[in-house]
């Protein structure tokens, strides 16, 4: 019986402040529609995520 393969992850670390600031940037465009609040949430996931 073979053992599963380990996981490996899909971002590093780097990636999450990349991505927080890609999100900061994207907020600013869509400040104004109902989306905007979908965003925000996903902009503070981000930043506790270390």
């Amino acid at each position: 019986m073979t053992e599963p393969a380990r996981t490996r992850a899909v971002f590093s670390t780097e990636d999450f402040s990349l991505l927080k600031a890609a999100v900061a940037d994207y907020m600013q465009k869509v400040k104004d529609t109902p989306e905007s609040v979908k965003f925000a949430n996903l902009y503070h996931r981000l930043g506790r995520l270390r």
